[in-house]
């Protein structure tokens, strides 16, 4: 009994009989197996739910953005108390700005300039840059050839210097910014598109598609565009984030809406002078656009998660 209790391994004494080979070790504990199964369960629960949440987060962000005129407790343009109020001071939520209007109105209005352009520049890129990937994967030989040597003379220019070049020749505006980026932005979706196109073309059902007869057309819309769609919608909701930022940089720079329009990255701008004085006029609007932001690409990778569940 206590050798059988001391006894680590198989291997036979010395001096014993050489025996049958010994058996396979015995399967863990069931229990062990049901609890981490248990234990996955959990997580996926939990990584679901987060995702969920921030989706929603981001859904209520844009609901936010329309109705922000509507919400805002002050004029955003006019002054309404006295000047460089701090936080929580005489009923104004983020205070007042260096003449006196309301901060918290001038970043919910700004959010609603800086998210609905940055949604709107997303949508024009992710249409034209898929319109030109399908084209390209689907006809491919020379018109495939010209359409990515253009693209990728698009790619080859820092896109930031051309959105500041172009938007800076058109003059500052919403309009004018809006243009100028979208200019920039297309040619990524365009490339990914095309190679996710070029991969979909190659696989046996779409392959004997074609053989059986079934137009471009067709062939596009109905084996083509559903496996396109998932990809390309994950993408733009990545890169959202990288368009808030494009766009903040711009307003900050002064080519966006002219002042006293409120906008996030212009109001930080022209408040840097107060940064020793009243922080938080220059601060609360830079922070907004980080947590836009933030936001954004964290709603992205949870739409990602979602979508590869689902598929």
């Amino acid at each position: 009994m206590a050798d059988v209790l001391t006894r680590t391994d198989d291997r036979p004494p010395p001096g014993a009989a050489p025996g049958p080979p010994a058996a396979a070790p015995h399967p863990a504990p069931r229990w062990r197996l049901t609890a981490r199964r248990a234990s996955g369960g959990t997580n996926t629960r939990a990584r679901r739910a987060l995702d969920w949440t921030l989706i929603g987060l981001l859904v209520a962000l844009t609901v936010l953005a329309v109705v922000a005129p509507l919400v805002a407790p002050h004029d955003p343009v006019q002054p309404v108390g006295p000047p460089k109020l701090p936080p929580l001071s005489e009923g104004f939520l983020l205070g007042t700005d260096q003449i006196g209007r309301d901060t918290f109105s001038r970043v919910l209005v700004g959010l609603r300039t800086s998210w609905l352009l940055s949604i709107a520049v997303t949508a024009v890129g992710l249409a034209v840059g898929s319109l030109v990937g399908v084209v390209a994967g689907v006809a491919g030989g020379w018109l495939d050839a010209l359409l990515m040597r253009t693209t990728e003379v698009f790619l080859a220019l820092p896109s930031m210097l051309v959105a500041v070049a172009v938007a800076a020749a058109l003059g500052p505006g919403l309009f004018n910014t809006f243009l100028a980026v979208s200019i920039v932005w297309w040619p990524y979706y365009a490339r990914i598109v095309r190679g996710e196109v070029r991969g979909i073309m190659a696989r046996p059902h779409v392959e004997a598609a074609r053989m059986a007869g079934v137009g471009r057309v067709r062939l596009v819309r109905r084996h083509v565009l559903p496996g396109v769609v998932p990809t390309a919608i994950v993408t733009a909701s990545l890169d959202i984030g990288n368009v808030v930022m494009v766009l903040a940089s711009l307003s900050f720079l002064g080519l966006g809406q002219p002042a006293p329009a409120p906008e996030l990255g212009a109001d930080t701008s022209r408040a840097l002078v107060e940064i020793l004085d009243a922080w938080w006029i220059p601060l609360v609007p830079g922070v907004a656009v980080m947590l836009l932001g933030l936001l954004s690409n964290l709603a992205g990778d949870a739409l990602r998660h979602r979508l590869a569940h689902r598929r």
